[in-house]
């Protein structure tokens, strides 16, 4: 007998956890559209070739890559923006630029599983290409914070950077100071002297403190007045110059999400990076971004408690009952009717007792949690009303069917 399983690393959604997924994908998607960003979709598998050596030793060894029965060398999608550099270089021609995009879609990697790692998990992300602006940089800021704003977060903050804040400091120097809110100072001007990055531990506190007592960069400074102009609350926004976000292909703006009542990392992250959009195009090509941590926001809502209630509720508004075989005619209208108007409504599919014939189907709508539920006996058909149960209070009311349409286009 086959085993009855998900593969390690990888998870079923059944329809609560489901729900409360679409209802932040949805908002998301809401607000990059009002912001003027247009969706992207990518194929699950590439040519090998265009994945391999894009993400540095730790990429290709994580990668799902095999032969498939064409014998092609292939990769399942790593992340979203090297798809994204195909998608610029493939169709330089057609796109407009500057080309805003989203990009909600799974990506897969051979993780070594633990708390919040998986092998499949949705990445959220969005882009404008093609422009070396502060103004771009502000308009995806503004995105960002629109939509943590839509999702009910009050309490978060967006952290920034600027690349040239770090001046001449190597990769080694920045990816040690960027350590400096998860592992403190001491342990900062430790890895600085056994890097070899600085010989005394008095350099290692000049070099840090000497990076703390930066002001913001002059796009910076630019960057915070757009927002400002773009309607946003600045204070919200807070100068990190130790942020690197542990990445080398920044070249502008660094960014960063989090929140005090989430503190199990940031929300998400992202920056300007300038240098790898034109990689497959031959030029360079400019580009900033963000990537949602979806799995972290989607722990920070629930914690929060930020799911709107009626996500606990069925998708169906209304269970229409049969009664018997003789009624059953006019049930199927009523489901009709309500369907016409758009009001998600279902049909009891089970067997139907001759005893006690609601039973079952009141259980299943308490089961199922639809709130409200349909009843037509004898009663109800010859005085052409309907009989409406309300599974949440219990009550009942016997109205016509034009009065119940009414009631629930108005809610």
């Amino acid at each position: 007998m086959a085993l009855i399983q998900t593969l390690k690393g990888f998870r079923d959604f059944l329809p609560p956890d489901a729900k409360k997924r679409q209802y932040v994908i949805d908002t998301f998607k809401a607000v990059f559209e009002n912001n003027g960003f247009e969706p992207l979709e990518t194929p699950a598998l590439e040519y090998e070739e265009l994945l391999a050596g894009k993400y540095g030793d730790e990429g290709d060894r994580l990668m799902y890559r095999f032969t498939d029965l064409g014998q092609r060398n292939v990769a399942m999608r790593y992340d979203q923006t090297v798809p994204l550099a195909r998608i610029v270089s493939q169709y330089q021609n057609v796109l407009p630029l500057p080309f805003k995009r989203y990009q909600v879609q799974p990506v897969w990697r051979a993780e070594n599983t633990q708390r919040g790692r998986y092998r499949e998990f949705i990445q959220c992300d969005i882009d404008t290409v093609g422009v070396d602006s502060s103004l771009a940089d502000a308009d995806l800021i503004a995105t960002i914070i629109q939509a943590y704003q839509a999702l009910g977060f009050e309490n978060f903050k967006v952290l920034v950077n600027d690349r040239e804040t770090f001046g001449d400091l190597s990769i080694d120097a920045i990816t040690v100071i960027d350590k400096l809110k998860k592992i403190g100072k001491e342990k900062v001007y430790e890895e600085l002297i056994a890097k070899k990055i600085v010989e005394t531990l008095e350099e290692a506190q000049t070099l840090l403190q000497s990076l703390l007592e930066k002001t913001p960069t002059e796009r910076l400074q630019t960057m915070i007045q757009e927002l400002e102009n773009l309607g946003i609350d600045t204070a919200l926004l807070e100068f990190s110059p130790t942020l690197a976000r542990g990445l080398d292909y920044y070249t502008g703006v660094i960014i960063e999400i989090e929140s005090p009542d989430y503190p199990y990392g940031s929300l998400g992250g992202g920056g300007r990076y300038d240098n790898l959009i034109g990689m497959f195009a031959g030029k360079q090509i400019p580009a900033v971004g963000f990537a949602f941590g979806f799995d972290r926001t989607m722990e920070a809502i629930e914690a929060l408690q930020l799911f709107p209630a009626e996500l606990a509720l069925s998708t169906t508004q209304v269970l229409v009952t049969i009664f018997s075989e003789e009624f059953k005619k006019i049930s199927f209208e009523t489901l009709n009717k309500l369907r016409e108007k758009n009001i998600s409504a279902e049909m009891y599919l089970g067997e139907i007792k001759e005893k006690n014939p609601l039973e079952k189907q009141l259980k299943y709508a308490d089961q199922k949690m639809i709130p409200l539920v349909v009843i037509l006996g004898s009663k109800e058909t010859e005085q052409n009303l309907i009989t409406v149960k309300d599974m949440s209070s219990g009550e009942q009311q016997t109205i016509s069917l034009e009065e119940f349409l009414a009631t629930l286009l108005e809610a």
